[in-house]
């Protein structure tokens, strides 16, 4: 399933590498490490597409002092990246996780990325032993609904997810591979994006999402998807 990447299938299909959402998943982060205080001095992202999650939080007075390093096997990823690469930012396409010589980061991204990996196990192990902190954005793709449905199963050639997740089977598959969870806290991309994405589907599927997360956001999740999981890890 790799080739999909490196031979440009990847970002045929997507068009833009979801780099429209890279605002919204840079929010996400510099929430969660305000909260815990973690202002890093190297932030490396594996799977690092398009590359604007790392410029939009290049840009972010929080971590105005902070070195970018961004990576991905795939050469249209890196091309996409090349034209925001600064003295700050810089874009290389290998896997860092493969040399096991490789320097700590200070932190190390997987934002939506470890769904798309045959071997997630050993490469979460690998993240594990590369920075001081991780941080990762799981899309919570295994929900009644979905089953019902049988729907997603649809992301698997849409987008390229070959494994699926509640948020409980998520964060026991970190520590699973020697992760120590620090926080997590689910993501609503469903809602915050749909200005984004409109479309008259959405906006129905929305409707039971909104109410039940008035009382529970995990059952919501649970029940009718549409949220991710930002997980904190040492």
């Amino acid at each position: 399933m790799t080739d999909i990447y490196t031979s440009g299938a990847y970002l045929n299909q997507t068009k833009t590498w979801h780099a429209e959402d890279s605002s919204w998943k840079a929010d996400q982060i510099e929430a969660i490490l305000q909260k815990n205080q973690i202002r890093p001095e190297i932030v490396a992202e594996v799977g690092c597409g398009a590359g604007r999650i790392l410029l939009e939080l290049s840009r972010k007075e929080y971590l105005k002092r902070t070195i970018f390093q961004g990576f991905d096997i795939s050469p249209q990823a890196i091309a996409l990246c090349e034209p925001v690469a600064n003295d700050r930012l810089s874009f290389a396409c290998r896997d860092p996780l493969a040399d096991q010589h490789e320097a700590l980061f200070d932190l190390l991204l997987a934002i939506d990325v470890f769904e798309h990996v045959p071997d997630y196990l050993g490469f979460l192990e690998r993240c594990r032993a590369s920075a001081k902190h991780k941080l990762y954005h799981i899309p919570l793709d295994l929900h009644v609904s979905g089953v019902m449905r049988n729907s997603f199963w649809e992301s698997r050639y849409t987008l390229g997810h070959l494994h699926y997740f509640t948020a409980d089977s998520a964060l026991r598959t970190l520590k699973d591979t020697g992760h120590e969870v620090i926080d997590y806290a689910y993501t609503n991309g469903a809602f915050d994006l749909f200005r984004q994405h409109p479309s008259f589907k959405r906006a129905v599927a929305n409707i039971p999402r909104w109410l039940f997360s008035r009382f529970s956001v995990p059952l919501t999740a649970r029940m009718f998807g549409g949220y991710s999981l930002l997980v904190l890890a040492s």
